[in-house]
């Protein structure tokens, strides 16, 4: 598994080791039934805190991407790939209504903001 955290990055540790764990778990890089590394190998590996990792791992078993079994380790279980799109999606939803409000309160019309978005998928 390989995990690459961004120290300069807006989002936490523990989301970007959820995230990158979850991406390799929808494209099945990691496959179903496969284990991860424990919390003290990957913490070693990326040293950071053994307390982010089980963080880390606690987020994705809450989300049904991997079970925990006690004195054996965690595992993958297996993808719901349209639910975790699904979770992309409204994730995506999020994040451009809260740009569409940051757009308006900047004063930018509909039109504009249309625009805009026009030329950004445009590259």
């Amino acid at each position: 598994m390989r995990i690459i955290l961004n120290n300069n990055s807006m989002n936490p540790i523990y989301e970007q080791v959820v995230s990158q764990i979850k991406s390799e778990i929808i494209t099945g890089t990691l496959a179903e039934g496969e284990a991860l590394p424990s919390v003290r190998a990957l913490a070693a590996e990326l040293k950071i805190s053994s307390l982010t990792v089980k963080k880390a791992y606690d987020c994705l078993e809450e989300e049904n991407f991997v079970t925990t079994v006690h004195g054996k380790g965690t595992f993958v279980n297996a993808a719901d790939r349209q639910l975790a799109f699904e979770a992309r999606r409204k994730a995506v939803e999020d994040d451009l209504a809260k740009t569409v409000e940051k757009a308006k309160a900047a004063g930018l019309s509909a039109e504009e903001i249309r625009g805009m978005m026009d030329i950004l998928l445009e590259e």
